[in-house]
């Protein structure tokens, strides 16, 4: 009779090894401080292209913002949903719906009102400097400085300007501001320094800034484009 060969040691199971996720040669970064995406129109509808101008998401939407944090979400009461509120999506609408788009332009997640939860503020930062008027032009001053409009040490930048703007931003003691000066709009700071030419016919006083580090513009009052703050064209 055969004896039966008895295998001594423990069996295993060989795993699969993974592969490392490449990452996306189409994401460059030329400027740290801009998004690697950022939204462009085209044709009527909105992608997003990265820093080289190059689409990386199709021109299709309605709408596009900067891929950011979405409060609403974060607190979602929906747990499985809260992970598309983070900074690595974007929202965007197209044929009335809104969705949360990942950055290869994949779609993730359509928006339910039945997942918004409510957005938690953080200590809001109160702005250093606000635009003051004096016989009808804008200058800037700061507020916990200034008693006596009559005494021009006091501005911090002295009104000459026929409109100024103080842009929302995590940098409250150097904000940037949009101005109009002969009927045109560029971006100084508080020091007075031009950052963007005055050569624009509007400016948004939206929140580009503090979320992307750009400016929304305009030349001929219809056609919107993003630049940054060296006045580079995206």
């Amino acid at each position: 009779m055969k004896k039966n060969q008895v295998k001594n040691g423990i069996k295993t199971t060989a795993k699969k090894v993974s592969k490392a996720t490449k990452p996306n040669p189409d994401l460059v970064i030329i400027n740290e401080d801009l998004p690697v995406l950022i939204p462009k129109k085209e044709n009527g509808n909105f992608g997003y292209v990265n820093q080289k101008g190059k689409f990386i998401i199709k021109p299709e939407y309605h709408i596009a913002v900067f891929f950011y944090e979405d409060c609403n979400l974060l607190n979602s009461p929906n747990e499985k949903v809260r992970k598309f509120g983070t900074k690595e999506y974007a929202t965007v609408e197209k044929d009335m719906i809104s969705y949360r788009v990942d950055k290869t332009g994949k779609r993730v997640y359509q928006f339910k009102d039945a997942d918004l939860g409510k957005c938690k503020f953080g200590d809001y930062k109160q702005q250093l400097y606000q635009a003051y008027v004096l016989n009808g032009f804008y200058g800037i001053i700061e507020k916990a400085k200034f008693e006596n409009a009559a005494d021009y040490r006091q501005y911090q930048i002295y009104p000459q300007y026929q409109y100024l703007y103080i842009m929302e931003g995590d940098n409250t003691a150097d904000p940037m501001i949009v101005a109009s000066h002969n009927d045109k709009f560029g971006v100084i700071d508080v020091n007075n320094k031009v950052i963007v030419p005055f050569e624009y016919s509007n400016i948004k006083r939206n929140f580009s800034w503090k979320l992307g580090k750009m400016f929304e513009v305009t030349k001929d009052g219809t056609n919107y484009y993003y630049i940054d703050a060296r006045n580079k064209t995206y």
